[in-house]
């Protein structure tokens, strides 16, 4: 407000200066006289105002036609001038549209296009950390992977697009299948940017297929750091790649760093069954039979499972069949209502010839959840009790047709597994692996068959007779 009447001041007081001037120079004589040779020129006051007007405006005009005169000089020598930006508007503008035009080419599927533009956005802004993208990429659409490359190699030249040419290099190698080199181009992308999410996915799963269990815990390690893994995930993981780190500790015969490695999955993740496992076997074969059935007791709380068994009978293999049923006592106790715990209760009564407890111990699963190794159980209570062949037989032709037991499924991509892995053997997920039921599983007995023997420690005459 104030700035605003101060020029309303100022520009009254211009005026009421000029209006006196004019005054002063119209009271007075002649104002200007002008002799050039012979001729002479009077001019009045006014006269001699205009005058000298127009001389400063022919001033004005000879220095701009000067300085066009410099400036088109300039623009012939390359230097950078009014016409030289006004060229370089025109062609970032043109650039500008031919990049805008191949985007949209390039999400409208129009590859050919697409690269067109890249190529015309190239020529008119020389601005290949933008260009590279879209030729990339619309290499990629064509399917033209030798131009694609060549667009990557140069963008990783290039400070701002390094990441993203390594990053579609890398992706490259994982289409050829050359897992090696896509792992050290995944390395490489991870050095760059170690928050990017994608990049510490790829390197993960690359570094668990290719069994480098330690560089992938640093991974892993490093993406509880940047907060792109959950706490708990990230225990579940480390477990996961401890326990494969000391298997292969394990059989390179450094069992003492295998034992150490297998404790430490088991206390990362104590419902991991494998790690639980080799955790209680490290402890035995270290003399710590009670750590070991505690450990056991702890992973069967948490989830019974046919190998958790196997294990326990593991702890005492010698003892008879009656010995190892009360042994069983304090576990099959945990988890009495599970259906795992009751078939091994009954394959422990079996081995222990007491089929009457051994049918007990199923109680009505044989009918509301039937499976192949329930319906199997069934077949050797009634051989054990003395019942005819043909019930036996019945049992075990209900058995072909009833549904399987729970395996270990992969569940990215539902391949069955013999065994627990960490990395499937079919799409190479991590960490996929779980102990479920298939929707089509095949007839077998997955732990059941294997683990009655060790249960009844060899002497399964009642299943024989």
């Amino acid at each position: 407000m104030l700035w605003s009447l101060l020029k309303i001041l100022l520009f009254v007081v211009l005026v009421a200066a000029l209006t006196y001037g004019a005054n002063l120079l119209m009271e007075n004589g002649p104002g200007l006289r002008v002799a050039v040779g012979d001729v002479e020129f009077v001019l009045g006051p006014l006269q001699a105002v205009i005058v000298a007007l127009l001389l400063v405006a022919a001033v004005w005009l000879v220095l701009k036609v000067a300085g066009l005169l410099v400036a088109v000089l300039r623009f012939i020598n390359g230097d950078e001038t009014a016409i030289s930006r006004y060229f370089s508007r025109s062609r970032e503008r043109r650039g500008f549209q031919a990049l805008a035009d191949g985007m949209i080419a390039l999400a409208s599927g129009e590859a050919r296009l697409a690269m067109a533009n890249a190529t015309k956005a190239e020529r008119y802004l020389r601005r290949p950390e933008l260009t590279n993208i879209l030729a990339a990429q619309a290499a990629e659409m064509l399917g033209d992977n030798k131009k694609a490359t060549e667009t990557y190699k140069k963008m990783v030249t290039i400070d701002q697009t390094r990441f993203v040419g390594v990053c579609g290099l890398m992706k490259q190698k994982l289409a050829e299948g050359d897992t090696d080199t896509a792992m050290k181009l995944a390395e490489k992308a991870f050095a760059i940017k170690p928050r990017h999410g994608e990049t510490q996915d790829t390197l993960l799963k690359l570094q668990a297929q290719a069994e480098d269990w330690k560089g992938a815990r640093e991974t892993l390690n490093a993406k509880l750091r940047h907060g792109s893994l959950p706490r708990d995930v990230h225990k579940r993981r480390d477990a996961v790649l401890a326990l494969c780190e000391a298997r292969d500790c394990a059989v390179d015969g450094k069992m003492a760093k295998s034992h150490e490695l297998a404790l430490e999955a088991n206390r990362l993740s104590p419902d991991l069954v494998p790690a639980a496992v080799m955790a209680a076997r490290a402890y035995v074969e270290q003399g710590k039979p009670n750590l070991a059935s505690r450990l056991i007791k702890r992973a069967w709380e948490a989830q019974p499972h046919p190998d958790l068994a196997a294990a326990y009978a593991e702890i005492v293999p010698d003892e008879t069949p009656q010995d190892r049923l009360t042994r069983f006592a304090e576990l099959t106790a945990l988890r009495a209502d599970d259906r795992e715990t009751r078939m091994l209760l009954a394959e422990l009564n079996i081995a222990a010839e007491d089929f009457v407890e051994a049918r007990k111990a199923l109680g009505d699963l044989p009918e509301t959840g039937a499976t192949v190794r329930v319906l199997t159980l069934m077949a050797a209570i009634e051989r054990g009790q003395g019942a005819d062949d043909s019930v036996v037989r019945g049992y075990l032709a209900s058995a072909l047709s009833a549904p399987g037991e729970p395996q270990w499924i992969c569940e990215n991509c539902g391949t069955i597994h013999d065994s627990w892995q960490a990395v499937c053997k079919n799409c190479g997920a991590f960490d996929s692996i779980t102990w479920k039921t298939a929707p089509a599983a095949p007839l077998a007995l997955p732990g059941g068959s294997g683990m009655l023997p060790l249960l009844v420690g060899g002497t399964g005459a009642a299943q024989n007779e």
